[in-house]
């Protein structure tokens, strides 16, 4: 039986059992280029789970998967990270990681390509002065998760913070029908980030804004090689680490745009698990 044929089939967790048995030693993830993907496979390693399987799929994927175990009450443990939605829409929590094989709290960072500054100021001073909260990402990937379109999203959000927009763009000339591209994973905090900023740039300054969604290697290629002019979704210094060793000196590091993240192995609040080292069976 698989973990949703048993999320939908079962009521409660038996926590009599070994918490692997009940979810048949699987750990949801999501797409295999996420940096949180190798951190995990490398916490398997690092905490001796040789029996526990890391399941590739997609966000979306993960995030159905966990919806349904969660109305049903079953145990469930995937990739997590914040800002995500999922953390204002259910009661979660990390498993501890004792080893720090997560690392601590992470920056998203923007990321420009080389020349952009010269090439578009508008832009670069814009992609430079964006910075926003958990609390402002977690408000437009909440609404996306309900339904709206990510950039029907951002645009709410534009409205309602609109002195803060005021100040990424104050003095800063506009830039009529001049194109753009940022590149992004789809994740829903990149897709709610990604969109915020092509709203800013397109409503205030004239920008005509395209959304390239690529895996994080493509991503991070296409800055180096200027395919892309920028990103809002570098996630250092441990996500991305590998991406940005490997491309250093080929792109310009703005700094961060968001502080306070997150990653790790989270479960629903009801599992009577706290650790990793849980994990492992005595």
């Amino acid at each position: 039986m698989t973990l949703l044929a048993a999320a939908c089939g079962q009521k409660k967790t038996d926590s009599s059992a070994f918490i692997g048995d009940q979810v048949k030693y699987e750990i949801i993830g999501i797409d295999p280029g996420a940096g949180i993907m190798k951190t995990t496979a490398q916490a398997l390693k690092d905490y001796d789970l040789s029996d526990w399987k890391l399941v590739e799929g997609s966000g979306t994927a993960m995030t159905a998967a966990f919806d349904k175990a969660y109305k049903a009450q079953m145990p469930i443990i995937i990739t997590g990270w914040t800002p995500h939605w999922m953390f204002s829409k259910y009661d979660l929590k990390y498993l501890e990681d004792p080893k720090g094989v997560y690392g601590g709290d992470e920056q998203i960072h923007t990321i420009a390509r080389k020349g952009l500054k010269t090439d578009q100021p508008s832009a670069y001073t814009v992609l430079d002065r964006f910075e926003w909260t958990p609390g402002d990402m977690e408000k437009v990937m909440l609404a996306i998760s309900d339904g709206k379109k990510p950039e029907e999203a951002a645009v709410d959000w534009i409205k309602d913070n609109g002195g803060k927009v005021d100040e990424w763009v104050k003095d800063v000339p506009k830039a009529e029908g001049v194109k753009l591209k940022l590149a992004y994973v789809a994740w829903d905090s990149e897709i709610a980030s990604t969109n915020l900023v092509k709203a800013v740039l397109e409503s205030r300054l004239g920008f005509k804004v395209d959304l390239l969604q690529v895996e994080a290697g493509p991503m991070w290629a296409g800055i180096a090689g200027g395919d892309a002019d920028a990103i809002v979704a570098a996630w250092l210094p441990t996500t991305h680490k590998d991406y940005y060793d490997k491309y250093k000196d080929k792109f310009e590091d703005l700094g961060p745009n968001l502080s306070g993240t997150k990653i790790g192995l989270a479960v629903p609040k009801y599992m009577e698990i706290g650790s990793i080292e849980d994990l492992k069976k005595k």
